[in-house]
């Protein structure tokens, strides 16, 4: 098992480091194309570990086989948030690149965004980014130390620590999505704004970071102690959770755009505008197709959550698919109140491969530090029967 690790690490990092490196270059030529790429990608793969937070911290308060299987995974994507914080800092010298609202000058011209100043400058952006990169590393550290801490002494008092954390974590998590969600996407156009904005996220890091789960669970389900722990029932399970998150996401999304044309709300039509014309409205059918339509219609089938084939394959698609939404919320913004044509750059391309690549070595990296399985958890044996 861990040489195959090893493998997939080497591997990923092989690949992240060449587009990081093709990436760099075309930061020389086209800096500004170079920060919107990289935006979309540090997003979705910071998501990925979000995502994977909420997760761990949503089985912790309510139990059940299937969390118990995948704990260790989701414990290893939350621990990677000091190597995302790294990968954020590029971003740091893109500020003036990706928002408007930087610009004193753009500021002074415009009523909207002088009543926005106090909350969208440069300074107060960078603080609470800070912000929430402590509290995200804050919630994983202790997740992962009492955990650890179980396997080496027993169940208590570290089984209640984690349950009474969770709690609290989950309401820190939804508030620190929100506003990072704000802060880094939605403000390419501030003069948009979106109460269900951060819940989208929410929606679509479930997604993701389930997408993954399932991924590595196909991929190191040949090898112990995975092979004789996760059953076709595991799978199953984890496949109907995958199909709740996706009809959640399509949920969000379709209220955002009703509420929106239904109220005839001018200052956020235009956001729709936009991407209905120039090439945009194709991307906006492959999402309702591709995220929506076509694994909804798979994962209706048990056959289909239980085939390790085909539930890889769905979720490897998804995960394509979380890009292409990404892309569609941040790549019309920020080019001012007219359309812009759809046009995709090969950065669009390497960046996630770059960024994703180095946060996947960073990921195996830490799965291969802890046992797969936590030797004292009080449910395991019970989670393990359930996939007899």
């Amino acid at each position: 098992m861990l040489a195959r690790i090893d493998g997939l690490r080497q591997r990923a990092l092989i690949a992240g480091a060449g587009a990081l490196v093709l990436c760099g270059l075309g930061a020389f030529v086209n800096p500004d194309q170079f920060f919107r790429s990289y935006l979309i990608a540090f997003v979705l793969w910071n998501g990925v570990a979000l995502g994977s937070l909420a997760i761990k911290m949503l089985h912790q308060m309510t139990g059940g086989a299937w969390g118990l299987v995948i704990g260790r995974l989701l414990e290893a994507a939350s621990r990677t948030f000091p190597y995302t914080l790294l990968l954020f800092l590029p971003l740091v010298f893109g500020t003036k690149s990706l928002y408007i609202w930087s610009h004193p000058e753009v500021v002074g011209a415009d009523q909207a965004l002088r009543d926005k100043a106090p909350y969208l400058n440069t300074t107060f952006f960078l603080a609470r980014a800070a912000f929430y990169f402590a509290v995200w590393n804050g919630l994983a550290y202790f997740l992962s130390k009492w955990s650890r801490e179980q396997d080496e002494g027993g169940a208590e008092p570290y089984h209640t620590r984690l349950q009474v954390l969770s709690g609290p974590g989950l309401l820190l998590y939804g508030f620190t999505v929100t506003f990072s969600s704000i802060d880094w996407v939605m403000s390419l156009d501030p003069h948009y704004s979106s109460t269900i904005y951060g819940i989208l996220f929410m929606g679509g890091q479930g997604v993701s970071a389930l997408a993954l789960v399932i991924t590595i669970v196909v991929v190191l389900g040949d090898h112990e102690p995975l092979k004789s722990a996760i059953t076709s029932r595991h799978l199953h399970d984890l496949g109907k959770l995958l199909f709740a998150f996706i009809m959640l996401w399509a949920y969000f999304s379709f209220s955002q755009y009703l509420i929106t044309w239904s109220a005839n709300l001018p200052e956020e039509i235009p956001f729709y505008l936009k991407r209905t014309q120039g090439g945009w409205q194709f991307i906006a059918v492959a999402l309702l197709v591709g995220h929506f339509v076509l694994p909804f219609a798979l994962l209706l089938s048990r056959g289909t959550k239980q085939n390790r084939r085909l539930v890889l394959g769905v979720a490897l698609f998804l995960l394509f698919m979380r890009l292409v939404d990404i892309y569609f919320l941040a790549g019309p913004s920020g080019h001012g109140e007219g359309p812009a044509a759809l046009h995709l750059h090969w950065m669009d391309l390497a960046a996630p491969v770059a960024v994703g690549g180095l946060w996947l070595a960073a990921f195996f990296w830490q799965l291969k530090q802890r046992p797969l399985l936590p030797a004292h958890d009080p449910m395991l044996e019970e989670a393990l029967e359930h996939g007899r």
